[in-house]
């Protein structure tokens, strides 16, 4: 999936009417959601893949971080995924916020407050994978398995000129504007180094095995992991 080519409106459009059915066949006493999966990718290590294929196996929804900062940008499609759930439902995520902000580990903001409530929204509906946008510093930590995606550089830069067709040289300055661009954002955003591995529950390196492999690796490590079968948020 090429996701500049995304239309953010008419996929939402979509998750809408996917979300609404979803509820309609629900089992309401059911006591337990399934957490979400946020991946964190360096460019070019292959996670946008990895997303894709993880997402397809599970039957998740896959939110990718262009689709999410157009929501966070976008008056009316912020207002239509808000208007998805109980306002009081947010409450968890706006404490867990507030807790960080207090620590200085967030820096509050209209686009910052915006992207939060729309991750915390996004994951309420569970069974989804969520790309990017910091979503594992936005999810309380018993809600979401937070994975990195890594891979030497030597290895990105090869992988993103194969995708794009471009020179070495113009992969390479591809992938380090990108890289840059996603530190600053998270640096900016919430006071964190998005390479510091503490900030993940697993860390996976493309450079030593496949895309496969790795999707393999997320799905079984989901599959038993506590934070699979979280309590319910509050309705």
């Amino acid at each position: 999936m090429n996701e500049e080519k995304i239309q953010p409106e008419q996929f939402l459009k979509d998750q809408l009417e996917k979300w609404r059915q979803r509820a309609a066949q629900a089992d309401k006493t059911a006591p337990t959601f399934e957490a979400a999966i946020t991946l964190s990718m360096e460019p070019g290590s292959g996670g946008r893949i990895i997303a894709e294929k993880i997402a397809g196996r599970l039957g998740f929804d896959l939110f990718h971080r262009e689709i999410i900062k157009a929501i966070a940008q976008s008056s009316r499609m912020f207002d239509w995924v808000i208007d998805t759930v109980e306002k009081e439902r947010l409450g968890g995520v706006e404490d867990f916020l507030s807790s960080l902000i207090r620590k200085k580990y967030f820096h509050p903001g209209s686009y910052q407050h915006h992207l939060f409530k729309v991750i915390g929204t996004i994951a309420r509906h569970g069974r989804v994978v969520i790309v990017g946008r910091g979503a594992n510093f936005i999810l309380p930590p018993a809600e979401r398995l937070a994975v990195r995606i890594i891979a030497p550089l030597e290895t990105r830069i090869r992988n993103v000129a194969r995708e794009y067709g471009c020179t070495l040289e113009v992969a390479e300055k591809r992938v380090r504007q990108r890289q840059a661009r996603r530190r600053d954002f998270v640096r900016r955003a919430f006071h964190q180094d998005i390479d510091k591995p503490h900030h993940y529950d697993l860390v996976l390196n493309t450079g030593q095995i496949s895309l496969d492999t790795a999707a393999e690796a997320i799905l079984a490590v989901y599959a038993h992991h506590d934070k699979v079968r979280a309590p319910r948020p509050a309705s």
